[in-house]
């Protein structure tokens, strides 16, 4: 099995799983996040030497985690489409940057370039019409002109999260660099650590909690 079918293989089995806790909400998603907490505290004191280098990926994963938290009680649709955003970019970077060949983007990441960037932009819109064809076809009587999210703010949200993903799988990446190794731990075959899995989720989380406290989101 190569490692895309690993990746494949394994999405296919932690997306529903975490789903399932985001959805119970309460002690479930409770449990869930603080065992994402310890496992990935496990992994960051595993592999990065320097202090300072840990405290600052700990302290963004304690707002990202409470951000979750916080949105998963406040605002699940929100949420949710903030995951489907992030995976559909990830996806589009992915595929974009297979199939156009273009320019490296940065030595940071050298898998990163030009053609992924404009395929995460482009597959992040997509999300904009999942969230809503998921709330109108499987759950209709949650549709209301509140929930609508084929709105313009959207779309711009969209970009604005897809650039806040990728700029935070750069930060990752970097840091990463600088402690001289590929992937953060191996407990996601195909993807690494937690780390390696959400480093782009856990930033725009934050800037997502942060833009739904001062009203940036018409929801």
């Amino acid at each position: 099995m190569n490692n895309l079918q690993k990746r494949i293989l394994t999405s296919f089995i932690i997306l529903p799983f975490s789903l399932f806790f985001i959805l119970k909400g309460g002690y479930f998603l409770l449990f869930f996040l603080l065992t994402i907490f310890f496992i990935a505290n496990y992994e960051l004191f595993s592999v990065f030497k320097k202090i300072s280098n840990i405290l600052f990926l700990d302290l963004i994963l304690i707002f990202a985690l409470f951000s979750i938290f916080y949105l998963a009680e406040k605002s699940l649709w929100l949420l949710l489409w903030v995951i489907i955003l992030v995976i559909c970019s990830d996806v589009g970077g992915y595929v974009f940057g297979k199939i156009f060949k273009w320019k490296k983007l940065t030595n940071i990441s050298p898998k990163k370039t030009v053609s992924g960037v404009l395929g995460s932009f482009l597959f992040a819109l997509l999300s904009v019409f999942i969230i809503q064809f998921i709330i109108e076809i499987l759950y209709p009587s949650s549709y209301s002109l509140k929930n609508n999210f084929l709105k313009p703010e959207f779309f711009f949200l969209a970009i604005v999260f897809s650039l806040v993903a990728q700029a935070g799988d750069l930060t990752i990446s970097y840091f990463k660099r600088l402690e001289k190794i590929k992937d953060v731990g191996k407990i996601l075959p195909g993807h690494g650590g937690i780390f390696d899995r959400i480093d782009g989720l856990i930033f725009v989380v934050i800037v997502t909690l942060v833009f739904y406290k001062l009203q940036f989101i018409p929801l």
